[in-house]
């Protein structure tokens, strides 16, 4: 479905030698030399230059939501989505002052919302099927979705974007994510399922044992990532992993939210490991469970601001990074050019 080509290397002794000569002691600016390096291998050119940098937000609803394992009922996803668009969220307030453009991708939601112009209908249904009784899809949904996905990353890319953030909104894609990271680590529910939003012990008990219901019911059908969406995936999950892919496929820069975008991330990789050369980790979460998905991407994330919002917050946080790095590797004088005599 995709063709994904691991980042070329043939140009990284030029860049580490741009980077290690600036009018600095060496490896001072820490990640963010590590970050200028990743991005001049992707963007390429003397000078790469972050452009339309896009925010993508997918929203979906889950069957599972229907079992109290959320703060909120599935309604709300409906209602931050109108949120979205009126401009009165925290993504939106992040996006203008980081001048991100924003888009939302209705994947499959309950409550359907009115036309509006940062609003993109890509429905795989109202809303899936919960995963604890049967699967969250069909196999041909997850396809779709995947193109769906793609489709939309690719249209942004078309347009002149060439760093896209990957965010989401969904009552209960938490346990969606869980179900994800465990079938995909075989890491236990005490490791991967963690309070959302803030769910009390009680809704976290119950949250794990629907968890683990759900894994047990589909043991002998968790074989493939594209299997595994079908059993506990999500509308907006399926597409947020074809949207990376295409954006790998690109070769364009992709960040990566939370707990919810990296269980994705993880999917995309395990589909096609070169996709990993392509991506950038916002921060670190909150969410229990996390850490050890970034662990199993070989993951440093860019901040560790204890965010548990989603949304695709993290994106436009990280974005300055991302453009200080690059300003430095571009405008900073070497030692040669300052007439500076090198700090060794």
């Amino acid at each position: 479905m995709f063709s994904i080509e691991p980042l070329t290397t043939g140009n990284l002794s030029k860049i580490q030698h741009q980077i290690n000569t600036k009018t600095k002691p060496l490896g001072s600016l820490g990640k963010l030399e590590i970050l200028a390096q990743q991005l001049a291998l992707i963007l390429g050119g003397d000078k790469p230059q972050v452009t339309k940098p896009t925010q993508l937000i997918f929203a979906g609803d889950h069957g599972v939501a229907e079992f109290g394992i959320s703060i909120a009922g599935s309604e709300v996803t409906g209602q931050m989505v109108a949120n979205f668009c009126a401009g009165g969220a925290a993504i939106n307030v992040f996006c203008r002052q980081a001048n991100m453009d924003l888009k939302i991708i209705d994947c499959g939601t309950e409550f359907e919302q009115a036309d509006h112009p940062l609003l993109i209908k890509q429905r795989l249904g109202d809303c899936t099927e919960p995963f604890n009784l049967t699967p969250a899809m069909s196999d041909e949904d997850v396809i779709f979705g995947l193109g769906f996905g793609a489709q939309i990353a690719q249209k942004q890319i078309d347009a002149g974007a060439n760093v896209i953030g990957i965010g989401e909104m969904g009552i209960a894609n938490t346990a969606s994510a869980s179900a994800i990271m465990m079938a995909l680590t075989d890491l236990d529910s005490e490791y991967c399922v963690g309070r959302g939003t803030g769910v009390d012990n009680d809704s976290l008990a119950r949250k794990k044992e629907i968890i683990r219901t759900a894994l047990l019911l589909h043991n002998d059908a968790l074989t493939s990532p594209i299997a595994i969406l079908a059993a506990v995936g999500g509308f907006e999950i399926v597409q947020m992993t074809g949207a990376m892919l295409a954006i790998a496929q690109a070769k364009k820069v992709i960040i990566i939210d939370g707990f919810i975008s990296t269980a994705a991330a993880l999917l995309a990789v395990r589909m096609y490991p070169a996709a990993r050369d392509y991506m950038i980790f916002s921060h670190c979460s909150k969410e229990l469970g996390h850490h050890l998905l970034l662990k199993e991407l070989r993951a440093d994330p860019l901040l560790n601001l204890d965010l548990r919002l989603g949304e695709g917050s993290g994106c436009p946080l990280a974005l300055p990074l991302l453009q200080s790095a690059l300003a430095f590797y571009n405008e900073m004088a070497s030692f040669e050019q300052a007439e500076v005599t090198k700090v060794i």
